[in-house]
């Protein structure tokens, strides 16, 4: 038990970790210019993904298997991740 309760703090802690960039960034250049509802969705997304994993980890007995969905979940993130920076996909999810 005490185990998974690291990774979920390692989880949690990931996050606020990979947020702290852009935030850390935005006192030094103007070229990057997150908005509060950037940091929200960008926060969403990573804990939600992260959270998924750990449900999959404690979950799924078979290795392959959990190897096999937390790369599908990971792929998806970083699919939406990319449409909604670039709207490479041009979907109405990233304003066009």
């Amino acid at each position: 038990m005490l185990t998974q309760n690291k990774r979920l703090t390692g989880i949690v802690l990931t996050v606020a970790l990979l947020l702290s960039v852009p935030l850390i960034a935005m006192q030094f250049t103007n070229e990057v210019n997150w908005s509060l509802f950037d940091f929200i969705v960008a926060g969403v997304l990573l804990l939600g993904t992260g959270l998924v994993c750990e449900f999959v980890l404690r979950r799924v007995k078979r290795f392959d298997y959990r190897i096999a969905i937390c790369s599908v979940i990971l792929l998806m993130l970083a699919l939406i991740w990319v449409e909604l920076a670039v709207g490479i996909f041009g979907s109405p999810l990233a304003g066009s």
